[in-house]
């Protein structure tokens, strides 16, 4: 994946990413981190082609997609599989059927479709939807209602959604930021044991610095929409942090305080 001088701007006027220019290698775990309104969520949606870049060009999978719409933009979004904060779920139906969502692209057909809405999905479908919910670890909730679920495995189960896709590339925007420490750990494990097991990369939005640098291979910071560092966890410093976020680091407590 690769992103040269790319840029957002809102018909408001704002300029959520400047000329963001980023290579990512497919053996990448990438954390993206940032305060609130760095740009972070937008990148990430220009990456998917959930909006549209102003400028600057997006190569995804050897191709330009910068400025591809209709049936061409479905195609790419087939290929990336994304996770939000929100885990976005249809709460009535199983878990199962939640994942078996993510299946639709293999089958786009009408009837397929319709199939789909009243859950007569195939032995084979199944199968492999169960194989994801393995892989997150969640397989024994499969027949449960998803609004039954703690949030940490309704995220598990956003996250097997994507996996259903077969995706070539993994985004998360702040998937832990709504999680306890113990279910946030057990996602970022999660998506690792995805990066690592099936050779794709990871970008994943987060404000917390310590699962950033614990699972990150490197580390981009953003604020006011640009890219201004860039580095390996054990490269970044009090200093970078402290400019990324615009505030200083509070010892004490280990939070952050605003500059004045």
């Amino acid at each position: 994946m690769r992103t040269t001088a790319l840029s957002k701007v809102y018909p408001n006027g704002t300029r959520a990413v400047s000329n963001v220019s980023l290579t990512i290698a497919p053996n990448e775990f990438v954390s993206i981190i940032g305060s609130s309104g760095a740009g972070k969520s937008s990148l990430l949606r220009c990456i998917n082609r959930l909006i549209r870049p102003t400028s600057g060009t997006l190569e995804l999978f050897g191709t330009d997609i910068t400025a591809v719409s209709g049936k061409q933009i479905r195609q790419v979004r087939q290929k990336v599989g994304m996770i939000f904060q929100q885990f976005h779920l249809v709460r009535r139906l199983t878990v199962l059927e939640n994942v078996l969502v993510g299946r639709l692209r293999f089958n786009s057909s009408f009837y397929s479709h319709c199939c789909s809405i009243i859950r007569h999905f195939s032995k084979d479908e199944k199968e492999a939807a169960f194989e994801c919910l393995q892989q997150v670890g969640i397989a024994h909730l499969a027949f449960q209602r998803a609004d039954t679920l703690s949030g940490g495995q309704q995220q598990r189960v956003a996250i097997a959604r994507a996996l259903a896709q077969e995706p070539e590339i993994f985004l998360a925007d702040e998937p832990i930021a709504s999680l306890d420490p113990h279910s946030a750990e057990v996602v970022m494990d999660t998506l690792m044991e995805i990066h690592e097991t099936r050779n794709i990369p990871v970008l994943v939005n987060l404000h917390h610095i310590d699962f950033a640098t614990r699972y990150g291979k490197r580390i981009v910071g953003m604020r006011h929409g640009e890219v201004i560092h860039d580095v390996s966890p054990s490269a970044l410093t009090d200093e970078m942090i402290t400019e990324i976020y615009g505030a200083r680091i509070n010892e004490a407590s280990g939070g952050f305080a605003e500059c004045a």
